[in-house]
């Protein structure tokens, strides 16, 4: 119980802000499907955090430190450019809700490779030598932190022009690139 308890309330503190709660405020306004979006979250946790309890220092070490770097601040750039194109509003219902659970889970995937969140779980992991319920633990923490974004993002949309959410959201993944790629290695 330690393990689940400790795992969800250190993920869920830590993901308050961060790139993926950001993430998933604007896959909520682009694609405004709840619990697809959800959906995409929970899997994508699990398989990241899974992968990142039971492989440990190993997922960490794909790739090297400087090439990791660029490869994120790349992503952070263009998702700061796809943030920007307006949505197509005759697109049907079943690409759109397939658009949505796909492009969540991919992109969630991706950006928490290497982020605080996955290294924490690395730790977690190690600590209480419990992969699944570490990941159980870390994945409940995502769900709180990324499902306040999803569910706020939907009366967000109501009092604020999406085009002024979609410019800061672009310029805050700016801002993280730009921090990725000033950071030492």
């Amino acid at each position: 119980m330690e393990a689940a308890l400790s795992s969800m309330v250190m993920v869920a503190i830590s993901e308050m802000g961060d790139k993926t709660q950001l993430l998933a405020l604007i896959l909520m306004l682009r694609f405004r499907r709840p619990w697809t979006i959800m959906a995409g979250i929970l899997v994508a946790t699990l398989l990241n955090h899974g992968l990142a309890a039971w492989a440990g220092g190993w997922a960490a070490q794909l790739g090297a430190p400087t090439t990791l770097k660029y490869v994120l601040a790349g992503l952070f750039f263009v998702f700061a450019a796809w943030i920007l194109i307006p949505d197509k509003e005759d697109d049907s219902e079943s690409s759109s809700k397939y658009g949505a659970f796909l492009t969540t889970l991919v992109t969630f995937f991706l950006a928490e490779m290497g982020d605080k969140t996955q290294l924490a779980t690395v730790a977690l992991g190690a600590r209480f030598q419990s992969p699944v319920i570490v990941t159980i633990g870390t994945t409940c923490g995502m769900l709180i932190a990324d499902g306040l974004a999803v569910f706020f993002g939907e009366s967000l949309t109501k009092k604020i022009p999406l085009k002024y959410v979609r410019v800061a959201a672009a310029l805050l993944f700016v801002a993280f690139g730009a921090t990725v790629l000033l950071s030492p290695v």
